[in-house]
């Protein structure tokens, strides 16, 4: 089984998972735990990828006013005026950290329509209507046009979007390495019993090794 599973550097995509401003602003309703401490891991990886012009893929919610597109457990909330990832407001924006440019904002309409915002070089966007990456969109195929046979994910909310993009990625058999101080939400409980499909676990550092120079990295079986 591991050689189906064993990450290919070359072969490699960051996916990270939403690393939207409502995720970490004080007081959200939806604020993850741990952003301090996986925030500057985030950013880590994501100059990394870009320094090798690894493609890196940001997974987005966005929330209608009406609700019409919310998860069932949080539609009410919506409709009733929680305003969260709402469309064109700073709380639906990626991280200021994290963008490839300070001036980088969502287009909201292109991201409804499906499509792929790219905002740097072999850097995109794409909206997800559901927790996972893969559910009713594009980007299965979008990553088999490049090739990419590994994911490098991480993250907020692994509980919900994090988790279930897992789960989608290996069922499309993806080779995935997750990276446990680059998510927010996670027990080691629910990260070590992902051994059970073929996830490999790397920290921010070894992850950065292994992209580097493809050895020094240490790869292990969650």
């Amino acid at each position: 089984m591991a050689n189906y599973c064993v990450p290919e550097k070359g072969k490699a995509a960051l996916l990270c998972i939403s690393a939207q401003r409502d995720f970490v602003v004080p007081g959200s309703p939806v604020r993850a735990c741990g952003t301090h401490t996986a925030l500057p891991n985030l950013a880590a990886l994501l100059d990394c990828f870009r320094a090798h012009g690894a493609p890196v893929y940001h997974s987005v919610r966005l929330y209608k006013p009406d609700g019409s597109n919310v998860d069932a457990c949080r539609r009410q909330a919506v409709e009733e005026g929680m305003r969260i990832l709402m469309p064109g407001t700073l709380g639906a924006e990626l991280i200021d950290e994290l963008k490839p440019a300070k001036d980088v904002r969502l287009d909201p309409e292109l991201l409804f329509a499906g499509d792929f915002q790219e905002i740097g070089p072999n850097e995109f966007v794409h909206y997800r209507p559901r927790w996972g990456a893969f559910h009713n969109t594009g980007l299965e195929q979008r990553l088999r046009d490049q090739q990419i046979t590994t994911l490098v994910i991480c993250g907020f909310s692994f509980s919900t979007g994090g988790r279930a993009s897992v789960y989608e990625a290996s069922a499309r058999d993806f080779r995935i390495v997750l990276v446990p101080d680059a998510l927010c939400n996670a027990t080691e409980e629910a990260v070590q019993e992902l051994g059970r499909i073929g996830i490999y676990l790397m920290d921010t550092a070894n992850c950065l090794s292994w992209m580097s120079n493809g050895n020094s990295g240490s790869v292990e079986a969650a």
